[in-house]
């Protein structure tokens, strides 16, 4: 903006020259009158003529004044085309990603976002709340907001199509006039946080507890060992065979819990090194081998000719291949064949799978397989020497891997687990 200052000379400066100059001839009469008294008071004759003279030049030296007038800058207003408030409205609120219902004052729907109707299905305006939301724990809630004026928030769980748990959360919208005639129903999701605090509540207590049977079962051996079977040898092979069991268990335990703590604390650095899995997942199969014979089950193996690489950690993929075979030949020992697969297509898509004919895994079991000290069966994976955290380290060691485990399972036929890099 251009700031302009115009100096402008008015239309009546004749007029005011005019009575500056009466002013001027009254000032000159005026010092001379003065001067003469100056010399009849018998004042210095120099003195009253240098008086004199000053007082005529300062009023002949005196400028006319003049009126100026300054324009006052006004703001440069750019001429924008005015927003359409209802439509930005509108747009900000279909953005929020959490669900957010609008209801009426009798409790019917009056707008939705398209968060709320991804979450709770077809919400059609004008439709009454409870035709769709049947909690009696919000209905009872939305009917208190809207007697009392105060918000109100609880805790409302979904169970289908799978579970959800939000903080449901009303408050009344104030209208132009003072009146609160609209209310504002939002939903917070919280599923993750609930599913993390059951997580690390299972983990303490499910570490606890497999802690301390070996530690109780040791204590008992000892105990007995230094009392009524003092002097029995039969008594001391017997049980030192079970206490070294128990130690064994104990030590597997904690070198799983420490191999998830160093996997959880690398998690964002990926690996850079490349693997070749052909002689990889070979090596594994004849470390397994004797396991195998013993539980009677034979490893088939269907792996392509030549390299086979991915960019990964060698020990840690040892690791995943060496728990997901193990877990075929344990737990599907009675299909007594585990067959092997390795495979990369014309996308470049590198896949490992493991497949056992063995009982199979009851669909609901799946979807928590990979979560610590999760088990289908606690006594089949404790009569298999299982800490419940093999497949919980192959879940961290496959997300840094930037990998996916996809597990596939069908009652009476097998599973299948798949790795797909």
């Amino acid at each position: 903006m251009v700031d302009a200052r115009i100096e402008m000379m008015p239309e009546n400066w004749l007029e005011n020259a005019g009575k500056r100059l009466k002013q001027a001839w009254l000032v000159l009469i005026a010092a001379t009158l003065l001067a003469a008294l100056a010399l009849l008071a018998q004042s210095p004759a120099y003195l009253v003529v240098l008086g004199w003279l000053l007082l005529v030049l300062s009023v002949l030296t005196m400028p006319i004044a003049r009126t100026v007038e300054r324009e006052v800058p006004q703001p440069v207003v750019s001429e924008v085309e005015p927003l359409d408030t209802l439509k930005v409205t509108g747009a900000a609120f279909a953005a929020i990603d959490m669900p957010v219902i609008v209801l009426g004052p009798d409790g019917g729907i009056v707008e939705t976002n398209p968060a709320a109707q991804k979450a709770f299905g077809d919400l059609i305006r004008g439709q009454h709340l409870s035709a769709r939301l049947r909690s009696p724990g919000i209905l009872d809630m939305v009917r208190d907001t809207m007697q009392t004026g105060q918000p109100n928030q609880i805790e409302h769980s979904e169970r289908l199509p799978s579970e959800r748990v939000y903080v449901a959360r009303i408050k009344p919208i104030p209208s132009m006039d003072g009146e609160q005639r609209l209310y504002a129903l939002s939903f917070r999701d919280i599923s993750d946080l609930r599913s993390m605090d059951r997580m690390r509540s299972d983990f303490v207590a499910n570490a606890s507890h497999e802690l301390r049977t070996p530690l109780a079962s040791l204590r008992g051996f000892i105990e007995t060992l230094m009392g009524p079977a003092k002097s029995d040898l039969a008594a001391h092979e017997r049980f030192l065979g079970i206490m070294l069991d128990q130690a064994t268990r104990m030590s597997r335990l904690v070198d799983d819990l420490l191999s998830l703590s160093r996997l959880e604390l690398k998690s964002h650095i990926a690996p850079d090194q490349r693997v070749d899995l052909v002689p990889l997942i070979g090596h594994v199969r004849d470390s397994l081998s004797p396991l195998a014979d013993e539980l009677g089950v034979e490893i088939f193996m269907h792996l392509p000719e030549g390299k086979v690489e991915v960019i990964g950690d060698r020990d840690e993929l040892v690791q995943v291949v060496e728990n997901l075979i193990e877990n075929a030949c344990k737990y599907g020992q009675e299909g007594k064949t585990v067959d092997v697969h390795l495979k990369r297509d014309e996308t470049d898509t590198v896949e490992f799978s493991v497949v056992d004919r063995g009982p199979g895994i009851p669909a609901e079991h799946v979807p928590r397989l990979t979560e610590r000290f999760y088990r289908v069966s606690v006594a089949d994976s404790r009569s298999k020497k299982g800490t419940g955290l093999g497949l919980a380290i192959v879940k961290h060691i496959l997300t840094r891997h930037r990998a996916r485990l996809i597990v596939k399972s069908e009652l009476g036929k097998g599973t299948t687990f798949t790795v797909r890099f």
